[in-house]
């Protein structure tokens, strides 16, 4: 596919890239707008619809298959009010250049379409040719949509539950399937083997005799070996993945996903090398069956490599694009601070502006029971920290997205739920625990927080819609680079920055990418390693022997990546090099330490 830009914008919380395309795909930038929260979705369209003069009829919840025609339905207007404003900036006029102007400025200085504009332009300015090689030539930038597989909630009608197509992620499939839009599903958070095969019922999804799709797949890895597992599942159904986004572990925002202690650069290195043969062990798959359900087996299919997580300078992103071979790099975090190009309310964005390292943690929030990344004192938690002062913790749970625990009903309850916090409660007060066993069992309960409402309220902030039935409290997931950035930023700054035109880095401590995620890694480590201290169990100790083993490897390989790499790094290569050295010193006594333990059966 042909790339304005060599970066893309990821999907942010629930709401902050809700309408992100809308405000940048005009200028070839790609961006991922959250498939989790329908009833936004449709308070979005309303709004919308009203700003653009354009009919609107209200999807309820009485309506049969209403959270799959809600995504339909906003996705096609996003999708036609991005193509209006895509027209209009190729339609220039002497009176109407300055969106063009901006699209060909924020292009990176070694774009071929910036040197063809110069060209050009060079002598004189002709509106006519102008026009007739914009048309030709300009793209916009991808509407692309995210599904967290595992946020697949059963749901029912009345007392009786739904089939399986009717669950959350199917239904966000269905709507996306439905819509007019060209481009990709990132599907992320794991494997969803029902959902996978589900895809296989829209024809979207299948290549013509040219290797062309109308829908993408785009799988979200943090390793090539979890690429090539989901890889073949889904070719085993004819499907083909477009591109696999690796994204760090821990150096990343919202939900965290640490691998077993395996780092971006290893990972990346090994899809570098292992490129050829993911092509031809998945095709090896697809082909035969594309042709078991006769269907058109393509010419030649490819697939795109890029990753995400921690990049914070144009070297860094520069040094991805041409080390590893990349195709595009994600740059999320900062964009936060972007309000041309991200949706957040003035307070959030003024607390973002403000954070620092301390402010910025991974989290025991989520309902989901995956490490979050999160924002001290964000209103959210201020609003939850309320109810348990009032002795009544949980949320009312008014979306209930992720009602996904059955332990106390079948039909699923929401952990950050003032019904479920209520009943664990309950059962722990009748356990007879001492003081502080209970206390920490208490804490637990009561940790976590309303982030499937949480991480969309703050678009019905900034847009002034009712938030009666969410509350004002606002959840937000920024990554640990947050903290390197302290300025509200025009989107023209972003992409200067990210091109190395400007800096808007604040500060001349930050870290290299990559030692600031081996930082993180080591801090979650130990944090594991303490959890055992008095006694582990064989699964422990051999989960911890591995992850110690390949963190090891992975010191092991910066060292070598950073004496050999040349014209990158050179001012910063004594201190990272300093850095990995003091590293493999604690990972060596973190080694000694897992081999003293005791170890119970």
């Amino acid at each position: 596919m042909k790339k304005a830009h060599s970066f893309h914008i990821p999907v942010m919380g629930i709401g902050f890239t809700i309408d992100t395309p809308l405000k940048v795909a005009q200028y070839g930038m790609d961006s991922v707008i959250s498939l989790v929260d329908d009833i936004l979705l449709e308070k979005l369209r309303k709004m919308y619809s009203e700003k653009f003069e354009v009919p609107y009829h209200e999807i309820t919840d009485k309506i049969d298959d209403f959270r799959a025609k809600r995504i339909t339905s906003y996705l096609n207007l996003i999708s036609d009010l991005a193509d209006k404003k895509f027209d209009a900036l190729k339609n220039v006029t002497a009176k109407k250049g300055d969106e063009l102007l901006a699209y060909i400025n924020m292009l990176p200085d070694n774009s071929k379409l910036k040197a063809e504009f110069k060209n050009l332009t060079s002598k004189g300015v002709n509106f006519s040719e102008i026009k007739a090689w914009a048309s030709k030539n300009l793209v916009m930038g991808a509407i692309d949509v995210n599904i967290m597989t595992k946020v697949d909630k059963d749901n029912y009608k009345k007392d009786e539950k739904l089939s399986v197509e009717y669950n959350d992620a199917h239904a966000a499939l269905r709507g996306f399937a439905n819509s007019k839009l060209q481009s990709s599903v990132v599907l992320s958070a794991g494997m969803n083997p029902r959902l996978y095969s589900y895809m296989g019922q829209f024809d979207d999804f299948f290549p013509d005799e040219n290797g062309q799709l109308k829908k993408r797949i785009i799988l979200k890895v943090s390793d090539y070996r979890s690429a090539l597992i989901q890889g073949k599942f889904l070719a085993k159904k004819g499907l083909w993945v477009s591109e696999y986004r690796i994204e760090s572990g821990l150096n990343c925002g919202g939900h965290a996903f640490a691998t077993d202690g395996y780092l971006l650069g290893p990972v990346l290195a090994e899809f570098k090398e292992k490129r050829e043969e993911l092509q031809d062990a998945i095709q090896g798959v697809l082909n035969p069956e594309l042709q078991n359900q006769d269907r058109v087996v393509p010419k030649s299919l490819s697939f795109e490599i890029t990753a995400q997580g921690g990049v914070g300078t144009e070297e860094e992103h520069a040094f991805l694009l041409d080390h590893y071979n990349l195709d595009s790099v994600g740059w999320g975090s900062p964009f936060l601070l972007v309000p041309e190009a991200t949706t957040v309310d003035d307070k959030t964005l003024n607390k973002l502006a403000k954070a620092k390292e301390e402010d910025l943690y991974l989290s025991d929030i989520s309902p989901l029971g995956i490490p979050f990344n999160n924002l001290k004192s964000n209103t959210k938690d201020a609003e939850k920290q309320t109810l348990i002062n009032k002795g009544r913790p949980g949320s009312s749970c008014p979306k209930k997205f992720v009602a996904m625990n059955k332990e106390f009903k079948e039909t699923g309850i929401c952990t950050a739920s003032r019904e479920f916090q209520y009943l664990k409660i309950k059962a722990l007060d009748e356990q007879g625990l001492d003081n502080d066993l209970y206390q920490k069992e208490y804490n637990k309960i009561i940790e976590k927080s309303c982030t499937c409402v949480g991480l969309g309220t703050s678009a019905l902030i900034k847009y002034n819609l009712d938030t009666k039935v969410e509350g004002d409290g606002v959840s937000i997931c920024p990554g640990p680079n947050m903290a390197y950035y302290s300025k509200v930023m025009s989107l023209e700054n972003m992409t200067d920055h990210i091109y190395g035109r400007t800096n808007m880095v604040s500060r001349i401590d930050r870290p290299n990418f990559f030692i600031k995620e081996l930082q993180i890694y080591i801090e979650y480590l130990k944090n594991k390693l303490e959890d055992t201290k008095y006694a582990m169990n064989k699964k422990e100790e051999k989960y911890l022997k591995t992850f110690t083993k390949n963190m090891m490897a992975g010191v092991s390989y910066y060292q070598s990546l950073f004496v050999n790499v040349k014209g990158s790094f050179q001012d910063v290569k004594a201190t990272i090099l300093h850095e990995l050295e003091r590293t493999e010193l604690t990972l060596n006594q973190i080694q000694a330490d897992i081999q003293n333990m005791s170890v119970v059966a």
